[in-house]
């Protein structure tokens, strides 16, 4: 089994790759593959709704921008998907946003629904607010791609603004690590 982890950060070695990292160390001590993606030097378009998505096979999205060539691929290849970004008023990033409705939209529109039963969590931090709005954000995608999302010992959310700074919220840490835990325990069940 495969989780891939996406940072949806701008920036690289911050506190959102911290946390994505942290989860995945966690789940490949569990014996999960893992693939960690930084959206911090690629350019992703958002999704235009064309609808092209719909008329070709195997399922792709017909914008052409180089930085989302294999990112649907790496989507279907996974059984698990963690997606972490920082707030950025009250949201998630332009970056994970303009990738998560792309290969939302190609699922969906595709026919195919690539991402249904596949194990999905977010993990969000904050300089000091917004997480509950942006965790919720990423929860709608993995809800509405008919996903299941494991839970932990809190919302999966921490606290920093300089890199680094998550890695002293003991909280949230703990809660990294327990929903890894969870995500293996869930994919474990799911294919047995």
């Amino acid at each position: 089994m495969k989780v891939l982890g996406i940072a949806g950060s701008p920036r690289r070695g911050g506190n959102t790759e911290l946390l994505i990292q942290t989860a995945l160390t966690e789940l490949a001590s569990e014996g999960l593959e893992t693939e960690f993606v930084s959206l911090a030097d690629r350019e992703i378009g958002p999704c235009t709704a064309c609808g092209d998505c719909a008329n070709v096979d195997p399922p792709r999205c017909t914008i052409n921008d180089a930085d989302f060539e294999g990112m649907i691929e790496r989507f279907i290849e996974a059984d698990g998907i963690l997606i972490g970004s920082p707030v950025h008023f009250g949201s998630a990033t332009p970056q994970t946003m303009a990738l998560l409705d792309r290969v939302g939209y190609v699922s969906i529109r595709s026919g195919k629904r690539f991402l249904r039963h596949k194990v999905g969590a977010a993990i969000v931090v904050a300089r000091r607010a917004g997480q509950n709005f942006t965790f919720a954000q990423l929860n709608y995608f993995f809800l509405i791609n008919e996903m299941f999302i494991p839970g932990s010992t809190y919302w999966n959310i921490a606290f920093g603004r300089e890199k680094g700074d998550a890695a002293n919220d003991a909280e949230a840490m703990r809660t990294v690590k327990n929903l890894a835990q969870n995500m293996a325990f869930l994919l474990r069940k799911l294919h047995a």
